[in-house]
């Protein structure tokens, strides 16, 4: 293997035998002409990819599409039932939670126990331990039989003994899931410290937000089958629309009407205009290749940009200015509890900032009738830094206690934002200058307008 590729898997399936019952297995190890009891499935089917040194890869899939198969493949823990999976480098992993520990050990116990499976000397883990014993923070129960541990409690002690043995390869398998907020910023934050030094990570999350921010690809996985490998938005654009592959693909249509309203209240002419026709091409700043997933019951046909009164033709959203988004919904049938809003992301694919009626404290839900044409308003000060951004425009509504898309335009507007002061990060808090106070003074600079 190359020695800049930390793994390498190559045209890897997996086959596990699955027996209806204890019996059925007993029966086929002591059957004379080997009968089968079982039903095969294949966790995996000729999976291939690399993963070079200091990579972070991600890794996105439904549920059962083996994903954690594969993690545990790369870790050593399964072998694969055909192809090869190299690995170049020490190897931590952080998988299911309670894999590795023995529950009647205490946690100081098992820290140590993982110490000697990584091949760390005891003495080099002892030396740790004091080090790791703070970042877990679970104090006195430190020393307690991890099986009376919560679960926040035993992902705080195994991440700290994966990380501390400051491994080659990290392998997180959605176990920080059931940490708290600080804890996982925590993690994160030692996450990024490894990446930054040079290690290989890799990780598998539902948390499709995760993967713009730490990962150079990430990995879609479906029916055990490698479906889609490229940059983070990219994937988790293909992963989305995996998820709701059984909804019916709506293409945009065609219309001669164009978008220019040339009347003498463009705003009022737009909203009155009861058409189901998707006219998203005709309009500015659209993005032809938006990623759109659609049940065709209801659908996002038409958008407004608006600053000041009047509608953004062309050129970009004015810094410091409000904008108005005006959103056009046509419903094919009567459907209650509805929710729809926008999302702004940088291009590649940090989501800076989304709103939506589901976000109210009031009951805002909307109710469609069957055949109807509705408009909605957003409106938002702009105080995004200077440069290119996409918006994401989604409708959904509720169905069993759980959001169900009804329709998602992802990166459907491509625009840019000029015209606003020179700073850096997205956001301009307008922050106050910076006030230089004497030692001994006991006035402060107070801004103006300030109470003193």
């Amino acid at each position: 293997m190359h020695s800049d590729i930390a793994i390498s898997v190559r045209n890897v399936s997996k086959k596990f035998k699955l027996f209806s019952s204890p019996n059925d297995r007993l029966l086929e190890a002591l059957h004379p002409f080997r009968k089968k009891y079982h039903d095969e499935f294949w966790a995996l089917s000729d999976v291939s990819f690399d993963v070079s040194r200091g990579q972070t890869l991600g890794i996105l899939g439904r549920n059962g599409s083996g994903k954690s198969t594969l993690l545990q493949l790369i870790a050593g823990i399964f072998q694969p039932t055909s192809g090869h999976v190299t690995v170049n480098g020490r190897v931590s992993a952080l998988l299911e939670l309670g894999a590795g520990f023995n529950p009647d050990f205490t946690g100081r116990d098992n820290v140590l126990l993982n110490g000697e499976i990584m091949g760390v000397s005891r003495k080099e883990m002892l030396s740790k331990l004091p080090e790791i014993e703070e970042f877990a923070d679970i104090g006195s129960f430190f020393d307690q039989p991890v099986k009376i541990y919560s679960s926040g409690m035993f992902v705080r002690v195994a991440f700290a003994a994966a990380i501390s043995v400051t491994p080659e390869i990290l392998i997180i398998d959605e176990a920080l899931a059931v940490g708290d907020v600080r804890f996982q910023e925590k993690c994160f934050r030692q996450i990024r410290a490894l990446r930054e030094a040079g290690g290989t990570i890799i990780f598998v999350s539902h948390d499709v937000n995760i993967f713009p921010r730490l990962c150079d690809k990430v990995v879609v996985i479906d029916n055990g089958m490698v479906s889609f490998m490229g940059l983070p938005a990219e994937s988790v654009d293909q992963y989305f629309a995996l998820l709701y592959s059984g909804e019916i693909s709506i293409k945009t249509e065609e219309s001669d009407v164009s978008m220019d309203l040339v009347s003498a209240d463009p705003i009022k002419s737009f909203v009155m205009l009861a058409s189901e026709l998707d006219r998203f091409q005709h309009g500015p700043h659209y993005n032809p290749n938006e990623e759109r997933v659609c049940s065709g019951v209801a659908r996002i046909v038409d958008y407004l940009l608006v600053s000041d009164g009047r509608v953004i033709t062309s050129g970009a959203l004015p810094s410091g200015k409000t904008i108005s988004i005006y959103l056009k919904i046509h419903s094919s049938k009567e459907i209650n509890q509805v929710y729809c809003g926008y999302a702004i992301y940088t291009v590649d694919g940090i989501k800076i900032f989304s709103e939506s009626n589901k976000f109210c404290l009031a009951d805002k839900r909307l109710r469609l009738g069957a055949g109807e044409v509705v408009t909605v308003r957003f409106d938002f000060l702009n105080k995004l830094n200077n440069g290119d951004y996409f918006i994401n425009f989604g409708v959904e509504h509720l169905l069993d206690s759980k959001l169900a898309p009804l329709d998602w335009r992802r990166s459907a507007l491509s625009v840019s934002v000029s015209g606003g002061r020179v700073y850096d990060g997205f956001f301009d808090l307008r922050a106050a200058p910076m006030n230089i106070i004497e030692a001994g003074s006991v006035s402060l600079n107070f801004q103006e307008g300030e109470n003193k």
